[in-house]
């Protein structure tokens, strides 16, 4: 997976060369993935760049993180690399493919807590359906290849820089049935011109056994009002 992340950063430099990248960055009061929480429900700094050009795309992203640490390994980042291709369908319905690669530099966790996972969209108008199957391990859970993630979820635009953001979603770790669960969301997001806020109420039915923190004891995967300040420029 170090090769594929490797590759893929070098098409990243390769096409700022000859194409315009989009940056972006955040602030958010808790980074929560697929409904649990990255930072031990504390804030992270977050940013990325990405590529497009005839509906191919590659990019990178990086989050501040906790869990390795709280899981008894190293490492506070996570950075992501992807690369894939989106278009239309036809009737109005769209597509888009790829391979997603989640890296945590030097996390010592055994089994590796890096992980590669190739997904499929199927979106019409402001709905769309995914599915992330995961080519490896699944965030350090052994014998947990072949996992699979579904989502769907609803960005609707309502006009004046307003859109309402619904999610709903189910983990399966596969060999791990007390770790599968369902997360859920429901926000808004406004568009302000120079930065974008977005607020959301996030929640799971996770195994509190599984997804509490080492530390402090505390529920990753409780209900909670998210805050996310944004930009791309």
């Amino acid at each position: 997976m170090k090769r594929l992340i490797s590759g893929i950063t070098l098409a990243i430099a390769f096409a700022t060369a000859s194409a315009q990248v989009t940056y972006n960055a955040a602030v958010v009061s808790d980074y929560r993935y697929r409904g649990i929480s990255q930072t031990r429900l504390q804030p992270a700094l977050q940013g990325g760049a990405d590529w497009t050009a005839d509906g191919f795309y590659v990019g990178a992203w990086a989050s501040t993180i906790k869990w390795v640490r709280d899981a008894g390994g190293d490492g506070g980042v996570e950075i992501d690399a992807y690369a894939g291709k989106r278009g239309d369908i036809g009737a109005g319905f769209t597509y888009d493919v790829g391979v997603l690669g989640y890296a945590y530099p030097s996390n010592s966790l055994h089994p590796d807590a890096d992980t590669l996972e190739l997904y499929g969209q199927l979106g019409y108008g402001p709905a769309t359906l995914k599915y992330s199957h995961a080519a490896t391990n699944l965030f350090g859970f052994a014998d947990s290849r072949h996992s699979g993630y579904l989502d769907a979820s609803v960005n609707h635009d309502l006009g004046g820089g307003w859109t309402v953001n619904l999610h709903a979603g189910r983990q399966k770790v596969r060999s791990h049935d007390s770790a599968s669960y369902t997360d859920w969301k429901a926000g808004v997001t406004k568009d302000l011109g120079i930065i974008v806020v977005a607020l959301a109420y996030v929640g799971t039915n996770a195994n509190r056994s599984v997804y509490s923190s080492p530390v402090n004891g505390k529920f990753t995967g409780r209900d909670a009002v998210l805050v996310t300040v944004s930009k791309v420029f």
